[in-house]
């Protein structure tokens, strides 16, 4: 049984794919030949002004697309051959009134379309199930090509696509997450409240039908697109729908085995690995919410291209050499970091031109200072006071000292070299601010991964209610630099 489609099961498609056409990672799950980022060919482009061709949208009987699009959901072996012929029929005439000819074999009058016989070359020369693929692939693939178009203009301070919210509306893209208890069962979570930022979008699910934390094992994040045209712009949950997963979790003791980064009257929130926050109710230690923040580096990669079970592998990074200038790759760095809280933002702002010294070198890792100490001209105050905020059906609310960091960091041509968005904590240090314009509390905020960390000090001013920045440091990892830049430092 096919499985990594919502809405239905697509257990017809499993036709081989069209000859020449590699099988994606999701192909197991949709019997789909693997769709790229553009069309094969202009065949497959929809004509982009208003009054569009029979290329563009069916012009047959609508009758003809209902039946095609039913036996989506019916299974092949209650089917006898004689309906499997019509089927085949049907998707022919759908296939050939969306798109436009290539060969002298479609060449017919409306006539001819209307009636097409079940002994014609196309049908037998096709095994049962092809037309429905090629349908469906050239579809996607029209879905994907007006996409790409959209992610292509880059914002020059990000380095990142800035059309985010037009190409997932274009695409019909949404986000779920399926809980699975211990018996195998699985809970599909879908309408996420979503909340857009410079380069990331945020994620938070509620629900008053959360099954009991005890019996959960996993939680799986997907990207989830749909499978027909023009599904899209209904967002409808019932047609099929195709799963990329983006991230797993065990949720096995979860408060013994993850990190307790805020909690309020009401809630403790619970980070997980890859930046999942758990809201748990004080009271019956149950799930109030889910929160995520995906950054948009490679987003729509990873949400449309990985499989049911797998997630999509980013293409290795082929470094670019440089035998003239002694110190590559330690220079030239760009940071754009946003602090904020879902709701509210505290920061959001570009450092230029940041480099390591040599010397600076140290346990594996290089120092990139953007906010230093001594440089009081550089503090940055923050707006307002950082918070993570949440809600339920019921409840709202805010967590202190708790908020979520974007950081994008670009390399000396402008491309992401580092991305991340994470929920992170603020610690109130032991130590009093040893700064002549700063007497208050310090705060840290600490992040680290397998590329590299960041360590935020932050100072509170009682007199004017407010936190500044006086220390901001990003530790790269010489593994990191030396893979991107092919150095060995």
């Amino acid at each position: 049984m096919a499985t990594g489609c919502c809405g239905g099961h697509l257990r017809e498609c499993s036709a081989e794919p069209a000859a020449g056409v590699a099988a994606f990672p999701g192909a197991a799950e949709v019997g789909l030949p693997s769709p790229p980022f553009t069309p094969a060919g202009p065949s497959a482009v929809r004509p982009r002004n208003r009054s569009r061709s029979s290329a563009a949208r069916p012009q047959g009987d609508s009758r003809d697309v209902h039946a095609g699009i039913k036996s989506l959901y019916l299974t092949r072996s209650v089917k006898p051959k004689s309906n499997l012929g019509i089927e085949s029929g049907i998707w022919l005439k759908i296939y050939s009134s969306c798109f436009q000819p290539k060969k002298t074999l479609w060449k017919m009058k409306s006539e001819q379309t209307e009636s097409v016989s079940l002994g014609c070359a196309a049908l037998h020369d096709r095994k049962p199930g092809y037309w429905k693929k090629e349908y469906i692939f050239k579809q996607i693939a029209v879905v994907k090509a007006r996409v790409m178009q959209l992610v292509k203009p880059v914002d020059p301070y990000t380095g990142l696509p800035c059309k985010n919210k037009e190409a997932m509306k274009a695409s019909g893209l949404s986000w779920i997450i399926v809980l699975k208890d211990k018996i195998g069962k699985e809970h599909v979570m879908e309408e996420a409240n979503l909340s857009f930022k410079d380069t990331s979008v945020t994620m938070l699910w509620y629900s008053t039908d959360w099954p009991c934390l005890d019996i959960l094992s996993t939680l799986k994040l997907f990207g989830v697109i749909p499978l027909l045209p023009d599904q899209s712009r209904a967002r409808s949950k019932n047609g099929p729908r195709y799963r990329s997963l983006i991230a797993e979790y065990r949720l096995a003791n979860l408060t013994e085995k993850s990190v307790e980064v805020g909690a309020d009257k009401l809630v403790r929130l619970f980070c997980l690995n890859s930046g999942l926050v758990v809201g748990l109710w004080k009271v019956k230690n149950e799930i109030a919410f889910v929160m995520t923040s995906l950054h948009y580096h490679q987003l729509f990669e990873r949400s449309t291209l990985g499989s049911a079970t797998v997630k999509y592998a980013l293409p290795p990074h082929k470094p670019l050499l440089d035998d003239v200038d002694p110190e590559y790759g330690l220079h030239d760095y760009s940071l754009h970091l946003d602090m904020h809280g879902r709701s509210c933002t505290y920061l959001c702002g570009t450092f230029k031109s940041l480099f390591c010294r040599k010397d600076d070198i140290a346990d594996e890792y290089l120092k990139l200072t953007a906010v230093s100490l001594k440089d009081n001209t550089k503090h940055l105050p923050l707006i307002g006071t950082p918070s993570l905020s949440w809600e339920t059906d019921v409840f709202k609310g805010n967590v202190k000292d708790c908020y979520v960091m974007d950081v994008t960091l670009l390399d000396e041509i402008g491309k992401p070299f580092w991305c991340f968005s994470a929920p992170v904590c603020m610690d109130l240090s032991s130590t009093a601010s040893g700064l002549y314009d700063y007497m208050g509390h310090i705060y840290t905020t600490d992040y680290a991964d397998s590329e590299g960390k960041v360590c935020v000090e932050l100072v509170w001013l009682e007199e004017t209610k407010e936190y500044f920045i006086v220390n901001l440091v990003l530790y790269l990892s010489t593994k990191k630099v030396n893979g991107w830049f092919g150095t060995n430092y």
